[in-house]
């Protein structure tokens, strides 16, 4: 298993790959590493975790905003900040497509780049979405669903 460091780090450089995917919906994640490697005084190295999270998120975005969009309460997607919307696609995209991390870990994690990157009320906001589908994951496996 990789030091916790290193596979935070790594979720960071997902994320960014996804905010700017934000911006930029006809772009692959290959394309978008490229200029980040292009556009730096220093190559970037990107972590190969980074890029099969980043690749996973963006093979399956409609899935992944279908199921952010379940879980919003009075809120539509396309008032979520890009900020918010790319960490949860990050979470969510890991919870449901990565067994071997563990749930609470993804949440803790997108909590935390939260923290860092959104506005006072991301964190609360992303623990709320990625806590109603981890129940509803939890009780779907439960009931044999």
């Amino acid at each position: 298993m990789p030091d916790q460091s290193i596979r935070r780090a790594a979720r960071e450089q997902a994320f960014a790959l996804l905010f700017e995917l934000s911006f930029h919906a006809d772009a692959s994640v290959e394309s978008l590493v490229a200029c980040a490697v292009d556009a730096g005084d220093e190559p970037i190295a990107p972590d190969p975790y980074a890029l099969r999270l980043a690749g996973a998120a963006a093979a399956n975005l409609a899935k992944l905003d279908e199921e952010i969009t379940k879980r919003l309460k009075k809120w539509k997607l396309g008032r979520i900040s890009r900020v918010s919307h790319a960490l949860l696609r990050l979470a969510l995209c890991e919870m449901l497509f990565f067994d071997d991390i563990p749930v609470g870990a993804s949440i803790n994690e997108a909590v935390e780049l939260a923290k860092r990157y959104g506005d006072e009320e991301a964190p609360r906001f992303i623990n709320g979405v990625l806590g109603a589908v981890a129940r509803q994951e939890k009780t779907d496996a439960g009931t044999g669903d």
